[in-house]
């Protein structure tokens, strides 16, 4: 195994020259060729809240959680911890590995299982001056398409966002959306905000199969829960989720362009909730819907706030982090 490395960037966002000292400046460190789950390539960002564990071998976002804490709201398939990517993952293991990637969009191109170049392949990376990861796919031959994931924490607040980019390497003109899930632990309850004036009359898009329960409007925010004996899914026009679980909150966010289609029903944001014996959830968002020519590009950013639970209701701690 190769020694540990280890980089430490000093991050300025704003600077002023009463501000400039050496006490102010908030710091970032990103750590190489650490060992994770028995994988020994990860990549670690923290600041002195949270931190960011990235495994480029299986081209993943594998946890995002509060320093000095061993758990996180990221869902990690502890039957293929520390594995080597496998040709069939979600063969190998339901669920495949878990943690946080991205799939081309709409589904329905692709059908099942993803492509392996997103899905299957490890993702080198590449650690910039700035403190910033970036992973990289291989181009996936069907569709010509190649996918980048730029990662970043900021150097103060329990914030990440990654900026995912697809690229169109070759092959005809092709319709797609960048479309990232991240496979969460089992919660207390997922809402997702509705939009005042969304394109939905419920407030969401149509359920798989019947919500049994598990789905419910309060005002103008869904209430999910996991089914423990059916698989579910739906999603709206919205640019929120949070999920909640026992000690922790996470609110995913991606901007949405107004004016612009979307695939998957016009959604942006989706929830997929699996059912017994593997207990995780999927929150989803997706960028409008590009046509991209050879030498094109579209990208979508997603931000990640991470949160602690108090003695409120989930609704209010929810609440609460979607003001922030």
């Amino acid at each position: 195994m190769r020694a540990p490395t280890l980089l430490t960037l000093l991050v300025l966002a704003f600077v002023t020259p009463a501000a400039f000292s050496v006490a102010a400046l908030p710091v970032v460190s990103v750590t190489t060729a650490q060992p994770y789950l028995g994988w020994n390539d990860a990549i670690i960002l923290r600041n002195a809240a949270v931190e960011v564990v990235v495994v480029p071998s299986v081209g993943r976002v594998m946890q995002f959680r509060f320093v000095g804490e061993t758990d996180g709201p990221f869902w990690e398939n502890e039957k293929l911890a520390g594995q080597p990517m496998p040709p069939e993952p979600w063969k190998a293991a339901h669920g495949s590995f878990g943690g946080d990637k991205t799939w081309p969009a709409p589904q329905s191109v692709w059908k099942w299982p993803p492509p392996v170049a997103f899905d299957a392949s490890a993702h080198p990376a590449r650690v910039a001056p700035d403190g910033s990861v970036t992973l990289s796919s291989p181009a996936d031959p069907r569709s010509g398409l190649r996918a980048s994931r730029h990662i970043w924490l900021d150097p103060t607040e329990p914030v990440l966002r990654i900026t995912t980019t697809y690229e169109k390497i070759s092959g005809e003109p092709t319709p797609v959306a960048v479309w990232v899930i991240a496979q969460l632990r089992d919660p207390v309850a997922i809402f997702m905000p509705v939009p005042s004036a969304s394109i939905f009359p419920t407030g969401h898009a149509p359920t798989w199969k019947e919500p049994d329960g598990t789905l419910r409007r309060e005002g103008n925010v869904l209430r999910l829960t996991r089914s423990r004996t059916t698989s579910q899914k739906t999603g709206n026009d919205g640019t929120d989720l949070v999920w909640v679980g026992e000690a922790q909150l996470l609110r995913i966010s991606i901007p949405r362009i107004l004016g612009d289609p979307y695939t998957h029903q016009g959604c942006s944001v989706e929830v997929y909730t699996n059912a017994d014996p593997f207990p995780y959830v999927e929150l989803e968002t997706l960028g409008p819907l590009q046509t991209l020519r050879p030498g094109e590009r579209t990208s979508a950013t997603t931000t990640y706030r991470l949160g602690r639970r108090t003695a409120a209701a989930p609704d209010e701690d929810a609440r609460v982090l979607l003001a922030r």
